[in-house]
């Protein structure tokens, strides 16, 4: 029997790619999954759907009350609600680039500092999904990279804090490449050719490896913090 099962578990943009994959993963392992994100219908059936737009702190707040209204606890919080623009700097939208910072980092912090205080005595675990983004910048990485680099320095503050504060709460995160979600269409809006060419080129990874390496992060014994997976398809040079 999976460690993960009876556990309480919310993850946030769970109606598509990553996010629906992870969710299906938990319940597989037995885990109870609360589904955190604006299109409730989409989420995997078992899951209890919350609805919520992470981009509106007010929504997230009242998600939570909501959960707290459910469950006495939360064991795990998975953060992979995200968007993707081709925004440069030089030229990038301001909108864009404010949904992007308001969905990739503001509401990574939010959903944790809501759900830390419902975490259990012995401690509870939260998984971050940012990029490999967040480690290098692609020549198009535009607004989108310095935003995964800003969840890589979430990520190690927070582990910070909570060693200093003698929390017992782990954190860590996964970096993936490309994935073919439907982050990847929005990513090469006006693209589609490039888009095209990339899909007969590179084999991308697909959303259950990345759910294989959240499960890898959840189920590690409780001496072993995992603070970041970084992985790649073999066919993507960069």
């Amino acid at each position: 029997m999976s460690t993960l099962n009876g556990k309480v578990a919310v993850v946030t943009g769970a109606s598509s790619g990553i996010g629906h994959s992870i969710a299906e993963a938990l319940l597989d392992r037995g885990a109870r999954v609360f589904g955190l994100c604006r299109k409730i219908g989409r989420i995997p059936e078992a899951a209890t759907p919350v609805s919520c737009d992470v981009r509106d702190p007010r929504r997230i707040a009242h998600a939570f009350e909501v959960l707290k209204a459910a469950t006495p606890t939360v064991d795990i919080l998975v953060n992979n609600a995200g968007i993707a623009y081709l925004s440069s700097l030089l030229k990038g939208p301001v909108e864009e680039w404010d949904e992007m910072w308001e969905v990739n980092v503001r509401a990574v912090a939010l959903c944790t500092k809501h759900a830390i205080p419902m975490m259990p005595g012995e401690g509870g675990r939260i998984v971050n999904v940012s990029s490999l983004s967040g480690h290098r910048v692609p020549p198009t990485g535009g607004f989108y990279a310095p935003t995964k680099f800003a969840v890589k320095g979430l990520t190690e503050s927070l582990r910070n804090e909570l060693k200093a504060a003698n929390l017992p709460h782990q954190i860590g995160s996964v970096s993936p490449g490309f994935v073919d979600t439907p982050l990847v269409n929005t990513y090469f809006r006006g693209r589609e050719e490039d888009l095209s060419s990339l899909r007969q080129k590179t084999r991308m990874l697909d959303p259950e490896d990345i759910a294989r390496a959240v499960l890898h992060i959840l189920e590690a014994p409780p001496h072993v913090e995992i603070g970041d997976v970084v992985l790649r398809s073999g066919d993507q040079k960069v």
